[in-house]
């Protein structure tokens, strides 16, 4: 039997990757394999990606078409080296983060053509979409707020987190539209409030969507 596809989107700070340990913990102790992944990243060449991504000094003077490109080269190679093997031998796979980053932070908050990103989402991923989608949804000030009590002093932020203000209002603003056009497979959780209650959201969100795979 296939397993499930379960991607977890959202603002940095927004507290996805905390669900998705939470849940992978849940499926394992319930005797369900899972493999969780990262993007950029989660392959030998997509973290060489995201290290140029990210914190490369290198990176400073990206352009937002080739950071469209290197996150579909990182994807495309984590769909097919990763997650469709997993996916074909019954694993449950969580990403943190998929193509929905992809249409957010490029298409929408850098601005660039909806068709041309919408392109090459597709070519990255052929036939695989997620069974469903979660999107954390948290105010960009409370988000910012949670990145900076997490960083060790004097810690540097990485260039994505490095945006202005008004790109992630943008990233905000875009996401609840994908959720607009997508509402079967996109659900949006309110990400206010404490671990526990968030949790207990997600948990909801799961039993309507899975029927009888979680209690």
């Amino acid at each position: 039997m296939r397993g499930i596809f379960i991607s977890f989107e959202g603002s940095d700070g927004c507290g996805k990757s905390t669900q998705i340990a939470l849940l992978a913990r849940r499926l394992e102790e319930a005797g369900v394999r899972v493999r969780t992944t990262r993007e950029p990243g989660g392959t030998p060449i997509g973290e060489q990606i995201r290290h140029l991504l990210q914190t490369a000094k290198e990176g400073d003077a990206m352009e937002p078409e080739t950071e469209l490109l290197l996150f579909a080269a990182s994807r495309a190679q984590l769909v097919r080296e990763v997650i469709e093997p997993a996916l074909a031998e019954g694993v449950a796979v969580l990403a943190d983060r998929f193509f929905d980053s992809t249409t957010v932070y490029q298409g929408v908050a850098r601005k660039l053509d909806a068709a041309r990103v919408r392109e090459i989402n597709e070519f990255a991923l052929g036939d695989l979409r997620p069974d469903l989608t979660l999107v954390f949804d948290l105010d960009p000030t409370a988000a910012r707020e949670r990145i900076e009590a997490r960083s060790e002093p004097g810690t540097q932020r990485d260039r994505m987190e490095s945006q202005p203000p008004a790109f992630y209002e943008a990233v905000r603003d875009g996401y609840l539209a994908v959720a607009r056009t997508e509402p079967e497979r996109v659900k949006v959780i309110d990400a206010e409030g404490s671990v526990e209650e968030v949790q207990a959201r997600v948990n909801h969100i799961l039993k309507e969507k899975f029927h009888g795979l979680f209690a």
